[in-house]
């Protein structure tokens, strides 16, 4: 099936990364229901352009958010490009497809006195559990990487001798992310008491019962720890992202240097977060010049 061969090239060709292969796969899933439900139709070489305009019209009718319509319709264009190049189609429905218009969302963040107070008062709790939480949440700020990244960190992947840690990140791209001295001792402190705990383990991060760490604790874990500290709606593993990479740019960091740390495919992804440092820049000005 067509639909099969295009997420096998996305995955194994394009190296899109799991998450990213499942959100395309129900995508395609959803339209093609809507093609079947609407216009009884199960040939993809009879979808035409007015046909894909009025799925995103219903999808606009059910409160679907603009961002993640164009979410759904990249999906789209991805496909049909596919299928272009495939020889399945000759012209591309999704030519004359407009994007709807998406407000900016600026990235939310954790102010520095919070991260200091979180990194450095709270308890968080004794033994391997609370050891583990502990660099769990400062490797985030510490690294600025992704939930899945850190998810699937081994022991070979740190590197004490040059202090770096080596990630997969998006596309199996792989990238080195510095560390500091102090980070790299609650790092040994960590693999001792893991060791000790349950001997030998190839991946970094365990459960409570010496299995490998999966998401959705790992999102429980840093929730927990933030709800401490801070009042934000959004208290994630992408909070401290957002966090690390804004706490950069404030103190001087360069952009491009950002980008290649958070593993970012172009300049724009991080662009995003200059405006913390533009805010910064005119607090700064308020209180410094004479005619502010």
């Amino acid at each position: 099936m067509v639909t099969e061969r295009f997420l096998a090239y996305i995955e194994f060709e394009k190296r899109y990364s799991p998450n990213t292969v499942i959100a395309y796969r129900n995508d395609l899933a959803q339209f093609f229901e809507y093609l079947r439900l609407t216009y009884s139709i199960t040939d993809i070489c009879q979808v035409n352009h007015p046909m894909i305009r009025s799925w995103i019209v219903q999808l606009m009718a059910q409160k679907v958010m603009p961002r993640s319509i164009n979410r759904k319709l990249t999906t789209l264009k991805s496909f049909y490009k596919f299928l272009i190049r495939d020889g399945v189609l000759t012209e591309n429905p999704m030519r004359k497809i407009t994007s709807p218009k998406t407000s900016k969302r600026l990235p939310v963040f954790v102010e520095r006195e919070r991260m200091d107070n979180l990194l450095d008062q709270t308890e968080f709790g004794p033994g391997y559990t609370g050891l583990r939480n502990k660099l769990i949440v400062e490797m985030f700020y510490a690294t600025g990487m992704r939930l899945s990244e850190l998810v699937n960190l081994t022991e070979i992947d740190v590197d004490f001798h040059n202090d770096t840690i080596k990630v997969l990140g998006k596309r199996n791209k792989e990238r080195l992310i510095p560390f500091s001295y102090k980070f790299s001792g609650l790092l040994k402190e960590y693999l001792a008491e893991k060791e000790r705990s349950f001997g030998t383990n190839a991946a970094l991060f365990l459960t409570a019962r010496g299995k490998k760490i999966y998401p959705k604790l790992v999102y429980l874990i840093v929730t927990k720890h933030l709800a401490g500290v801070t009042t934000l709606d959004k208290k994630s593993p992408h909070v401290l992202r957002h966090t690390f990479a804004t706490h950069m740019l404030n103190n001087g960091a360069e952009l491009n240097a950002v980008k290649e740390l958070l593993g970012h495919a172009n300049l724009s992804a991080t662009q995003v977060y200059t405006h913390n440092t533009i805010d910064k820049l005119k607090t700064i000005y308020k209180q410094a010049h004479p005619k502010a």
